[in-house]
């Protein structure tokens, strides 16, 4: 008898493009980029097969023998996913949730879980991650975050084999920026109940608030000059930030024992 699969099933909302922002991210990932087996599990992909595609088609540029398997706890979500990829090389659906099957049992690079742990408390979360990280190949990820409808405020926290989180990412849309605090009602499920004050990532956010509406002087040169402006402010303040290629994308990330609960 096939194990049931561990977990609930999420509201199933999906949108295209919705995570570009982390997709992009992944595919600049030494993690894919050295890995021996190219597989990457988005777990909880929704209601149809948008975003599993579109992470293929991004990863696929880089390498191009990727491969993508999308799991989902509804069976129908499943079966209409593959008929929405038939034909399509390079990736496939299966039933399953935290306990992460695949394939012939293979250990996946990369597991992709975005908008699934909002739903659950924060108790469980520690239990989740060690679940999927007891999944994934030695040197792989885990990328688990949540985003906005339309992938314009996004976050997301890398975590190692290990099930230990090595960082937090914040990846804001810069054009119609108005304050980063924005990006606290999207916070990953570890931390989304910790911006109260007295909480590492509290100060953070602060932080860079504080920093942006500083950076306000340089508005005039576009908001991608503010907010490189901004963090560059933050790690002259000693804050572990990091991805300075990719700040002028409106991106940043900071090492987990900085934002961590206390």
């Amino acid at each position: 008898m096939t194990p049931s699969p561990v977990g609930r099933p999420t509201r199933g909302t999906t949108g295209v493009n919705r995570l570009r922002r982390v997709d992009r991210w992944i595919a600049r990932h030494p993690v894919l980029r050295r890995a021996d087996d190219p597989l990457i599990v988005d777990l909880g992909f929704g209601a149809s097969a948008a975003t599993p595609l579109e992470l293929h088609a991004r990863l696929s540029r880089v390498r191009p023998d990727a491969e993508v398997w999308g799991l989902e706890i509804d069976p129908e979500r499943v079966a209409r996913a593959r008929a929405q990829a038939e034909g399509i090389a390079g990736v496939d659906f299966g039933l399953g949730g935290f306990e992460v099957p695949t394939p012939g049992d293979r250990r996946p690079a990369i597991i992709r879980a975005m908008n699934v742990l909002r739903q659950y408390d924060e108790a469980d979360v520690a239990d989740a991650w060690a679940r999927m990280c007891a999944r994934l190949a030695p040197g792989g990820i885990l990328v688990e975050g949540t985003c906005d409808e339309i992938g314009r405020v996004v976050t997301w926290v890398e975590v190692g084999a290990d099930a230990a989180p090595r960082s937090l990412t914040v990846s804001l849309r810069l054009a119609d920026l108005d304050d980063p605090v924005i990006l606290a009602e999207r916070l990953p499920k570890a931390l989304i109940h910790r911006n109260v004050p007295g909480e590492r990532v509290h100060a953070y956010i602060a932080a860079l608030q504080r920093e942006w509406h500083r950076a306000a002087a340089v508005a005039p040169f576009g908001p991608i000059h503010r907010w490189r402006t901004a963090v560059a402010a933050l790690a002259a303040g000693g804050w572990p930030v990091s991805g300075r290629s990719r700040w002028r994308l409106g991106e940043v990330g900071v090492d987990w024992s900085a934002v961590a609960p206390a």
